[in-house]
């Protein structure tokens, strides 16, 4: 079992930049790839970034790369997110999720925790 807590959500405008961060419990967090989504009201629930259990291999949804870093830390069991050069469109709620392989994936179905979510609200 994986309990994960993000935080770092918040307000920004056009091309600031904010840093999420997600927590995990449990004693085998090196033994998950770990990702981000995020789901914009009355949207589906999008892939936005994934790394998988050492940090070496790491995806990026389309329209946030060259902008966003995802990045972990096994020895404090967290993951980040770093969003530079916000856009209006990156508004949404971010969720973290913990798949237990050790090989990252960009899919919704393949993840098996999930945190409770962070909002992100960028304006003009």
């Amino acid at each position: 079992q994986v309990q994960l807590v993000e935080s770092g959500g918040g307000l920004k405008q056009a091309g600031d930049s904010l840093r999420l961060s997600c927590a995990a419990s449990g004693r085998t967090f090196n033994s998950y790839s770990m990702g981000w989504f995020r789901q914009a009201p009355g949207k589906e629930r999008d892939f936005v970034a994934a790394i998988n259990w050492s940090g070496s291999t790491v995806q990026y949804a389309e329209s946030v790369k060259g902008r966003f870093t995802i990045s972990r830390d096994n020895a404090k069991n967290t993951v980040h997110l770093q969003m530079n050069s916000l856009k209006l469109e990156d508004t949404a709620i971010y969720y973290c999720a913990a798949r237990n392989a050790y090989y990252s994936g960009s899919r919704y179905s393949e993840y098996d925790y999930w945190g409770q979510g962070t909002q992100v609200t960028v304006s003009s």
